[in-house]
């Protein structure tokens, strides 16, 4: 009987051998079920200049989708605005809840690709935790990402990154997002 090949993401592997018993060194965990791990990836495109045309809200969830692996899922207006020509009900955004393998390829691309990529990036800020050990991140062009052709897109978009943890305090998600390499500044 042949034997399957079981794919396993770098950083999965990573952390269950490294990160997990540096993570239980340092912070003197008794129970296993303690020690902090990302539980999900939330990525938040917002199209604001979509209210206009509808062709760009298809282009930002395409690409999206090729950034995540993922299909998003279009977030609405939830109240009208005529200032700003919005109708309760239309789409101004989208988003991608990646949770476990997947979770872990977007962690990898993001940290070893798409944030060497950008522009005048001098790290991230270490103090955009939510005290509940949740990290939330910007970044303004969605082109740094290798899988978006350049020459084919019609509009940058800006994106939001929040990368939910287990962690009871910031300092132990802060240190748990060290351990894979999160190239916070000072």
């Amino acid at each position: 009987m042949a034997e399957t090949q079981t794919y396993e993401p770098r950083l999965k592997g990573e952390y269950r051998a490294r990160i997990r018993p540096a993570l239980k060194e340092k912070f003197k965990y008794t129970n296993e079920m303690r020690i902090p791990r990302i539980t999900k990836i939330v990525v938040n495109m917002g199209i604001g200049e979509a209210v206009g045309d509808s062709k760009k809200v298809q282009s930002a969830m395409k690409d999206l989708s090729a950034i995540t692996g993922q299909k998003p899922l279009p977030t609405k207006a939830r109240t009208s605005i005529a200032g700003f020509k919005l109708r309760e009900g239309m789409v101004i955004g989208a988003k991608v809840t990646l949770r476990k393998d997947r979770m872990y390829e977007f962690l990898d691309r993001l940290i070893t690709i798409a944030l060497p990529r950008v522009k005048d990036f001098r790290g991230l800020k270490p103090t955009s935790f939510d005290g509940r050990g949740n990290y939330a991140m910007g970044l303004r062009e969605h082109i740094v990402f290798p899988e978006i052709n350049y020459d084919q897109i019609d509009q940058i978009w800006g994106m939001d990154i929040i990368v939910c943890t287990t962690a009871e305090s910031d300092d132990e998600a802060r240190e748990l997002l060290r351990e894979f390499q999160f190239p916070f500044n000072a």
